[in-house]
């Protein structure tokens, strides 16, 4: 049976976009994928936590997409992560609603991946950058899997590179809908990238 995904997009600077709002609108016509725009949602911020608790509850993937902001994401998912991961719902003692889902960051990097790298500009990998999700899915008993992230984005419209990231980005989700991917194929990758290029090399 082909899993239900939802896609929580943040990105406060929308007119802006040229990588996030083009994958928002390919994610969202896929089959069984549900996209909320949390900022549209919630322009003030009023999240409607128990809406949102169900919401994570009729999904077995959720994945986070925004925009890297200063090594972390927007305001509105810690928004969202403080108000709806509640105690007793999504960890603690009888917090077990999300045991076993999974989650999946895709995010975009203005910088490319060299500068993400102990010796480059940025001093840490973008997986270390997000750790604080991973530990967010571990705590919530959930299946962490590695970020899918396009590096360099300031200039993927002008390198043409937009088009593909969204074609992998589809492919990615479709395949863990129907179970050819998950955390354990994909647990060995810093990246979920890192699967396609190893998949790429090997043609």
């Amino acid at each position: 049976m082909t899993k239900k995904v939802l896609v929580l997009f943040a990105h406060p600077a929308q007119s802006d976009s040229e990588v996030n709002m083009p994958l928002f609108s390919a994610l969202s016509s896929i089959e069984r994928v549900t996209t909320v725009d949390l900022y549209a949602e919630y322009p003030r911020f009023r999240i409607d936590v128990e809406k949102e608790q169900q919401r994570l509850l009729a999904h077995d993937i959720i994945v986070f997409q925004f925009p890297m902001y200063w090594y972390s994401s927007p305001a509105m998912i810690k928004e969202w992560q403080d108000l709806v991961l509640e105690y007793g719902f999504a960890y603690g003692k009888a917090g077990d609603q999300l045991k076993n889902k999974s989650v999946l960051i895709m995010t975009s990097a203005g910088a490319q991946q060299d500068a993400y790298q102990t010796e480059g500009l940025n001093q840490y990998p973008l997986r270390e950058l997000l750790r604080p999700f991973e530990q967010m899915a571990h705590l919530c008993q959930m299946h962490y899997l590695p970020p899918f992230v396009l590096f360099g984005s300031r200039t993927a419209h002008e390198e043409l590179r937009i088009d593909g990231h969204i074609k992998q980005a589809k492919t990615l989700i479709q395949a863990i809908q129907k179970g050819k991917l998950d955390h354990t194929s994909l647990g060995h990758y810093a990246l979920s990238n890192d699967y396609f290029q190893e998949s790429e090399a090997q043609r």
